[in-house]
């Protein structure tokens, strides 16, 4: 039977209790009934907040000012009601953020939030865990272990596999490379890092002209600097050209360097390319090097029987990275990292003290977290991914990754059959780079391209993604696409219909034109 709420004296009492010296804090939490009622309330906020999100404006139309002073109260001193703090997120928090939940939200690659996800999140932080040790988290070590088996499967990588969730692609890419470097370095570098080989050869690794920025980001903590990640040419289709890769490689090897890891793509940020992993493990075999593979943007892509044959070689890949919070739709933060070699990340990330083996046990460091990866003290990411899967399943995931790339293809078919825009590529994934070309500047048209027309689309293009993203009805992006300012669509929402891709090409359509107005009777006037 649920006790009664507690009565004012019994509150006074608690809290004249927790001002003496050594009382119980009892008012720093909520009751058990309290929590139950304002949980509830909570759930009400996000429900209602969900209805409202596809009439709300993508960007807030607010100005840093009114941002500063909003948010620029000073420090409390005083405790407030919780219920009343609870109403400042619906009151005061949500005018001002962007809302990324959106059908209509094409940019960056942004998983939409499963709403079960959200709830099994709030039961994840509710019980507090930090799966480090195992035997302070048995349970939730339990179950990130079958969630990253399940992972493997997913996108056929070997079973005996290992690995673990970090907090994005960034984390897990930086985490495969430490493990790479180490074991090439020759020495321990584990204990030495990069003193000890001064005046040595120089690590070197590659990614394509496609690769991701984590790259040479994790390549500077790695205190490798960015320079050493040799960029490598891509086909007409944006995939790494091997035969260059192999070139680039040898010709390092004669200067003195030594080459250590190269990275594939499985889905490229700006066009979805998936790289030939079956020759660039073969090159990597051939000279010993460790083949990563970056698949935080569309690794799941590997779970449909139609994009099978593009990602053949896959699972002879050392590692891997998977995001569960891009692709799999989840919410923030959830990477995942996949090594063929569960010892690997043991030997490259343990960690020793005297009162960490005292709570875990002598020789338990493998089945330790803290042990496998940068991460001392970690969150329970595996339940969402844990619960989605369960809700889901991978027959459901399928389904909705073929919406993604239906709408895809359904922009793709609006852009080649309109003369006012141009395709850049065949789309692979859920990723599309295209761009507005006025029908008398188009090569169809019999324009020219010369370098001021390309300066002027350039600049076109950047405007009418200006304009656009202003009206609040759709996000997207630019990019540099060989050389040129593409407009970039990210469809990897599960709510996007075609009704959403219809509406952005429209609204990209009409401001083409407006901003083509804008621009050339500027220049217009400005000659006069």
């Amino acid at each position: 039977m649920a006790r009664s709420a507690p009565t004012p004296r019994r509150r006074a009492r608690r809290a004249a209790d927790a001002t003496a010296p050594g009382g119980p804090a009892a008012d720093a939490d909520l009751s058990v009934e309290e929590f139950r009622r304002l949980g509830k309330h909570a759930i009400d906020l996000l429900a209602d907040y969900y209805e409202s999100v596809p009439d709300r404006p993508i960007l807030p139309r607010i100005d840093d000012r009114r941002l500063r002073a909003t948010f620029g109260a000073p420090l409390p001193r005083r405790g407030a009601d919780p219920a009343r703090v609870l109403d400042r997120w619906r009151d005061v928090v949500v005018p001002n953020v962007a809302h990324l939940t959106s059908p209509r939200f094409f940019g960056y690659v942004h998983g939409s939030g499963l709403r079960l996800a959200v709830l099994a999140d709030l039961l994840s932080v509710g019980s507090n865990p930090n799966v480090a040790d195992r035997r302070i988290s048995p349970g939730e070590s339990e179950i990130e272990a079958t969630v990253v088996g399940w992972l493997a499967r997913m996108i056929g990588y070997p079973a005996r596999s290992g690995g673990l969730l970090l907090g994005g692609g960034m984390a897990a890419n930086y985490t495969a490379m430490q493990a790479a470097l180490r074991r090439h370095a020759g020495y321990d570098s584990a204990a030495d890092g990069l003193q000890r080989p001064r005046g040595g050869p120089r690590f070197t690794l590659y990614m394509s002209e496609e690769g991701h920025v984590t790259i040479p980001r994790a390549s500077d903590l790695l205190n490798l600097g960015r320079n050493a990640v040799k960029v490598v040419p891509c086909r007409p289709d944006f995939a790494m050209d091997v035969g260059a890769l192999r070139e680039m490689i040898d010709a390092d090897v004669r200067n003195g360097d030594r080459p250590f890891l190269v990275v594939g793509q499985a889905g490229s940020i700006n066009v979805g390319a998936v790289d030939p992993f079956r020759a660039i493990a073969a090159v990597c075999r051939e000279r010993g090097l460790w083949f990563h593979v970056d698949g935080a943007a569309g690794g799941f892509g590997a779970m449909l029987p139609e994009l099978r044959a593009k990602y053949a070689g896959l699972a002879r890949a050392d590692s891997v990275t998977v995001d569960p919070h891009k692709w799999l739709y989840l919410p923030k933060e959830c990477g995942g990292l996949l090594v063929r070699d569960p010892n690997t990340l043991h030997r490259a990330f343990r960690l020793e003290a005297d009162y960490l083996e005292a709570q875990a046990g002598r020789g338990d460091g493998a089945r330790n977290y803290r042990s496998l990866g940068p991460e001392s003290s970690r969150g329970f990411r595996a339940l969402k991914v844990w619960m989605a899967l369960q809700h889901l399943g991978t027959e459901g995931y399928v389904r909705l990754f073929r919406q993604n790339l239906a709408c895809v293809g359904r922009l793709d078919r609006r852009v080649r059959a309109d003369p006012e825009f141009e395709a850049l590529h065949v789309p692979t994934l859920y990723i599309y780079s295209f761009r507005y070309v006025p029908a008398d500047l188009s090569g169809t048209a019999g324009g020219d391209r010369r370098p001021s027309t390309q300066t002027y689309l350039d600049r076109l293009n950047a405007a009418i993604v200006d304009r656009v993203n202003r009206s609040g009805d759709v996000f997207l992006t630019t990019t540099r696409l060989r050389g040129v300012t593409a407009l970039r669509v990210s469809i990897c929402n599960h709510r996007t219909t075609f009704a959403d891709v219809d509406r952005l090409f429209r609204s990209l359509k009409d401001a083409g034109r407006a901003v083509d107005r804008a621009l050339r009777g500027s220049a217009s006037r400005h000659r006069l």
